[in-house]
C-alpha cells in the first residue's frame, strides 16, 4: 500500500454506481470514485458465484493504483440463468416477468486490491417476488429505475414493492453488503467511521 493510503485511509471506489458510493459514505469510509470498463458477458457455463468474483476482480485490477480499490459486482440468477443488467426495455420487462411469482439468487462480490494483496468475498440472498403483470412492469419500466440494476429492479427503490421474502444478504441485493464490506477493508487497514467521505472523481 502507498503512503498515500496509509496516511489517509482514502480508497478507490471502482463503480459508477451511486448506491454503492452512498453506501461507503454512510459507514464514514473516505474514497474517490474511479469507475471502469470491462467486458461483463458471462462465459459459456459459468456459474453465477464465479462470474460475480470474476468480474469484480477485473474491475479492481483495472483501478489499482497505490491506493486500496474497492470493487463489487452483483447478478441474479434464476435457473442457472445470469441476469445483468438489461440490455433495454424488452430486456428489462422479460426479465421482471420471469422472475415473477417465483424465488431467485442474488450475489455480489467484493474485491479489494492494493500493489501487494487482492482479498474478495462473496453474499448471497434468495429473494421471492409476488406475481408481477405485464402492464405492471412495463409501469416499473417507465420509472427508469431498472435500467442500471442487476435483475431490472432495485430492492431498495420502488422495485421493493414485488419483493414479498428475502432470506439471507440483504446488502448482497443493494450491491454493498456492509458486514463484508467492513471486514474486508479493516483487513487492508481502512477502518469505518475514520473520516467524512468524498466523492470526488
Amino acid at each position: 500500500m502507498g503512503d498515500l493510503a496509509r496516511r489517509n485511509g482514502m480508497i478507490v471506489l471502482a463503480s459508477a454506481s451511486p448506491r454503492r458510493a452512498q453506501w461507503l459514505e454512510r459507514i464514514g469510509v473516505p474514497f474517490v470514485v474511479r469507475p471502469v470498463a470491462i467486458d461483463e458477458s458471462p462465459r459459456p457455463g459459468e456459474p453465477a458465484t464465479a462470474y460475480v468474483l470474476r468480474l469484480a476482480r477485473e474491475k479492481a485490477a483495472a483501478a489499482t493504483g497505490d491506493r486500496v480499490v474497492l470493487a463489487a459486482d452483483t447478478a441474479v440468477s434464476l435457473d442457472g440463468r445470469i441476469f445483468g443488467k438489461p440490455r433495454d426495455e424488452r430486456d428489462g420487462i422479460a426479465t421482471l416477468l420471469a422472475l415473477s411469482g417465483r424465488e431467485h439468487e442474488v450475489f455480489t462480490a467484493l474485491a479489494a486490491r492494493s500493489p501487494d494483496r487482492e482479498a474478495c468475498r462473496l453474499a448471497s440472498a434468495t429473494v421471492t417476488f409476488r406475481a408481477i403483470g405485464p402492464a405492471e412492469a412495463a409501469a416499473y419500466w417507465r420509472t427508469g429505475e431498472p435500467a442500471d440494476k442487476a435483475g431490472s429492479y432495485g430492492m431498495q427503490g420502488m422495485g421493493g414493492v414485488f419483493v414479498s421474502r428475502i432470506d439471507g444478504s440483504p446488502g448482497a441485493v443493494v450491491g454493498l453488503p456492509l458486514p463484508e464490506t467492513h471486514d474486508m477493508l479493516a483487513s487492508f487497514g481502512i477502518p469505518c467511521w475514520s473520516a467524512s467521505s468524498s466523492r470526488t472523481a
